[in-house]
């Protein structure tokens, strides 16, 4: 008699294969903690589009927003470090535009 073995979850290897997947670059690691440091109401309204040298290009969904982000800059490249566990971020450069990968 042959026994079949239980299903097994799907999500933890979903999770590892992403892991594997996604991209190594400093923008990718920006964009994974960005909520985390930045918080829900912020990420909401803002989104890293770019990274170059430290310095990380923040897309905002407004000119106020934009405003409001520049302003709160060097609180949130020091959450981003916290989050990033290093010094990588270095300032913040806002503009406003449509975000690309919200409604």
């Amino acid at each position: 008699m042959r026994f079949r073995r239980a299903p097994r979850p799907l999500a933890p290897a979903v999770q590892s294969l992403a892991g594997q997947l996604e991209p190594l670059t400093g923008l990718a690691s920006i964009q994974r903690v960005w909520e985390q440091a930045v918080g829900p109401a912020i990420a909401a309204q803002a989104e890293p589009v770019s990274e170059r040298g430290g310095e990380v290009t923040v897309r905002c969904r407004t000119a106020v927003w934009a405003q409001e982000v520049e302003l709160m800059g060097p609180a949130l490249v020091s959450a981003l470090n916290a989050s990033l566990g290093a010094e990588r971020v270095t300032a913040l450069r806002c503009t406003a535009g449509p975000a690309s990968r919200r409604s």
